[in-house]
């Protein structure tokens, strides 16, 4: 019988991620119906608002809003929502362990799952719409262009952090393995906002913005949250 694991990582993948990964989902209504209505409606909910600036590019499409370079901004603004969605994915250790609610737990996967998509599709745009599939080109702009380089590695990341949340995967690779592996996206969130920097080169608020909550959620691995969170909710039971 394998060791429990003991290891945990904030961002996407604690003990609790590995046995909602590996575990099958229950399809036993009983036992949906029984959770919190808050708990059985939280995925969905997820799914809803990760779907919605897709939505928003395709309404800006349909009507003409895109403006004067319509896929420049649609490039640009798949990138921003990899970014932010990849954040909220480590965002959300840090909220579990500061609210107690475990619920959480379970849509870490989910979270980061919509990060890798949103960046497939910025890569997509960049690859399908703006190089027109001329790879030679791309592989001149990824050799000389340094943020784009910085890019396509943080995307081979998350490729690679996507692909090994397959259950079956998980299982081959051991879930100390797998905790070491799944640590690298910070990295790919160090990579994202670096790419974005040398990208604009000039008008740096957003990337620093982003930049700045990256590493609060960087340190925020380093802070007894769950401590403080328990604390939190007896100080409130007790007032």
């Amino acid at each position: 019988m394998e060791r429990p694991l003991r290891t945990s990582i904030r961002g996407w993948t604690l003990q609790s991620s590995i046995r909602q990964t590996v575990a099958p989902s229950s399809a036993d209504p009983a036992a949906r119906r029984a959770q919190p209505w808050a708990q059985r409606w939280l995925k969905p909910l997820l799914h809803l608002l990760a779907l919605l600036p897709l939505l928003w590019l395709a309404y800006l499409g349909l009507n003409g809003g895109l403006g004067a370079n319509p896929i420049e901004k649609i490039t640009r603004e798949l990138g921003d929502w990899a970014l932010i969605v990849l954040l909220c994915a480590l965002a959300v250790t840090p909220l579990r362990q500061i609210s107690g609610w475990s619920a959480l737990a379970r849509v870490r996967r989910l979270v980061g799952l919509w990060a890798f998509a949103y960046t497939l599709l910025h890569v997509a745009a960049y690859v399908g719409l703006d190089q027109f599939f001329d790879w030679r080109a791309i592989g001149v702009d990824i050799v000389k262009r340094l943020y784009i380089t910085l890019g396509m590695a943080g995307f081979v990341i998350l490729a690679v952090l996507a692909v090994t949340s397959v259950p079956r995967l998980v299982r081959a690779l051991g879930g100390r393995r797998w905790l070491m592996l799944h640590r690298t996206v910070y990295g790919a969130v160090v990579l994202g906002v670096l790419h974005y920097a040398y990208m604009v080169k000039a008008d740096l608020r957003t990337p620093v913005l982003y930049g700045v909550v990256a590493l609060i959620l960087l340190l925020a691995r380093r802070l007894p949250l769950q401590r403080w969170g328990k604390a939190w909710a007896a100080q409130r039971a007790k007032g």
